[in-house]
């Protein structure tokens, strides 16, 4: 295959001539070009690895076995199961059937699971142990939906994976070969309101690992021994790790959860060269007297999913001898817009401070004022991007995505410098960033409203050194109330748990006599932001 080979039309990847236009194509080059390759190697509990064959093969299972169930192109196929290889498989099989692929934590909580299912209208869920239990409890009372367990015991009514895959009979369904099409709806904030579903074309995933194909020095080469720890319902871990390893044929070493002792352990067990890491992996291994030990087989260090605090980039650098690269991106681009791989190094081999890099190649970017002039260089604005890896709006139907002259506005501000780098300033959007993974406030604010004695309740985020940010909640009990603060606290947080995935639930609640409000009426939440960070709250990572 030679990806130059492509024809655009109005700026998008289109088929020629043996161009990939569904993901899946990527899997068929990599068997034909390396079939007996090992393609995924997992830990679960025992040790596990699969060639490029195999795993086409399973691929092909999955489209027949879905097929088979009735479903055609263009229908939604849940995907709630942690970091393990039959994720590949079936995310894979999935798209070379045509289905598009709905990717969900399978730690999220049964109501968050039900309404993406519910949104989505997804016809089967494939879960694992991880999420079988929120997806049983989720599905009761709801439409029809077809379960396939992996790693437990089917219930009555639902099928095993190792079923699944032996009853698939016949030759895999043809995908439409349009690079159009529909490959995958992953929940995210957004720009406003509760999460959505942002539509991700085959065009998109392609394009975006393309860009990152095109890097010099290649961000990862076919030689590489990737570890698979980001997770792979999100779009970092699905598309930029499994996507790009797929791409070049490299091994991925699947890794559900972290152990900062056990995984460095893991690393040079298995030789794994390429680290995509996010800053909470980076936080825990800092400083570690082993790591430059650990860390000697590794040749390239990636951090994304939110930002890296320069100290702690540089420390890492200290006590691994390694520099880490950085990158800036969203769900809705693919996700990455830029990232500093290649970019200019100062005399300790650290990145110019704040830099998140230039765009890669084929995404243009600029920084816009409130007024839709470009900013000057240096002026921070909001950030704009246009290029073939941009999503197609919002499920179901395609709102707030692109404008018409393709350009999309991040919602987030930065500037970019007189050497072109881009540095990020703030977010104009009041996401909050946990662990690469996005809170809105609003959904947040809504289940601690639902708390009796709660009368107003403003959720903001606060920089975290584990986490890159925490969730703060600010209540305000209501005048009938008969709890004492630390009661009241400790029934939000309680009810916390039981309605939103650990990550939404706040890092700390405090009691407040009223929230401060701006002259328009509403919360004045950079007020809150900054007496949340003020020292005499006694926030801290334990």
């Amino acid at each position: 295959m030679d990806p130059s080979l492509t024809l655009r039309v109005a700026g998008h990847v289109w088929l020629s001539r043996g161009v990939t236009v569904n993901v899946s194509d990527y899997l068929r080059t990599a068997a034909e070009r390396d079939p007996d390759g090992t393609a995924l190697i997992e830990h679960r509990p025992a040790r596990r690895a699969v060639t490029w064959r195999e795993l086409d093969s399973a691929a092909d299972s999955v489209a027949r076995a879905l097929s088979g169930r009735g479903l055609v192109a263009g229908h939604r196929v849940a995907l709630v199961m942690a970091n393990r290889i039959d994720l590949p498989i079936a995310y894979y099989g999935i798209l070379r059937g045509g289905m598009v692929a709905v990717p969900i934590n399978p730690r999220s909580t049964t109501r968050e699971i039900g309404r993406m299912l519910a949104d989505s209208r997804a016809r089967i869920v494939l879960c694992d142990e991880a999420g079988v239990a929120q997806v049983r409890e989720a599905v009761t009372g709801e439409h029809a939906v077809g379960i396939v367990v992996d790693g437990a015991e089917p219930r009555a009514g639902e099928t095993s994976f190792e079923r699944f895959l032996a009853d698939a009979t016949g030759t895999p369904p043809a995908a439409p070969a349009d690079a159009e099409a529909l490959a995958v709806i992953l929940y995210t904030s957004g720009t406003s309101g509760k999460p959505r579903g942002a539509m991700l074309t085959h065009r998109a995933l392609i394009a975006n690992t393309e860009q990152i194909a095109r890097l010099e020095p290649p961000a990862m080469s076919p030689q590489d021994v990737c570890l698979g720890l980001l997770p792979m319902f999100h779009i970092y871990g699905l598309n930029c790790v499994l996507g790009q390893a797929v791409r070049q044929g490299a091994t991925v070493v699947m890794v559900d959860g972290f152990d900062a002792v056990g995984l460095l352990d893991l690393i040079v067990a298995e030789g794994i060269t390429n680290l995509p890491l996010a800053p909470p992996v980076i936080a825990a291994w800092a400083g570690r007297g082993d790591l430059r030990e650990k860390l000697a087989g590794v040749t390239t260090i990636l951090s994304g999913a939110s930002a890296l605090e320069a100290a702690l980039a540089e420390s890492f650098s200290d006590s691994s001898g390694h520099r880490i690269e950085q990158g800036y991106g969203l769900t809705e681009t693919a996700p990455v817009i830029s990232t500093t791989h290649g970019s200019p190094r100062d005399a300790r081999n650290l990145l110019k401070h704040g830099s998140v890099g230039r765009p890669l190649p084929g995404i243009e970017l600029r920084v816009v004022e409130a007024g839709g002039a470009a900013a000057a260089p240096g002026d921070p604005a909001e950030i704009w991007v246009r290029g073939d890896n941009l999503f197609s709006g919002y499920w179901p139907d395609g709102a707030d995505g692109p404008g018409p002259d393709g350009w999309y506005p991040t919602g987030d501000i930065g500037f970019v410098d007189a050497d072109g780098d881009l540095t990020l300033v703030d977010r104009l959007r009041e996401l909050v960033i946990v662990s690469g993974f996005n809170v809105y406030p609003f959904e947040v604010e809504d289940v601690i409203a639902e708390v009796p004695g709660v009368a107003q309740v403003a959720v903001v985020g606060l920089p975290d050194e584990e986490t890159g940010e925490a969730v703060l909640a600010f209540i305000v009990p209501a005048k009938d109330s008969l709890d004492d603060e630390q009661t009241l606290v400790e029934r939000v947080e309680a009810h916390c748990r039981t309605r939103l995935a650990r990550f939404k639930q706040p890092r700390r609640t405090l009691v407040v006599t009223g929230l401060p409000h701006s002259a328009t009426g509403k919360v004045a939440k950079g007020r809150l932001r900054a007496l949340a960070r003020s020292e005499t709250l006694g926030l801290g990572t334990s």
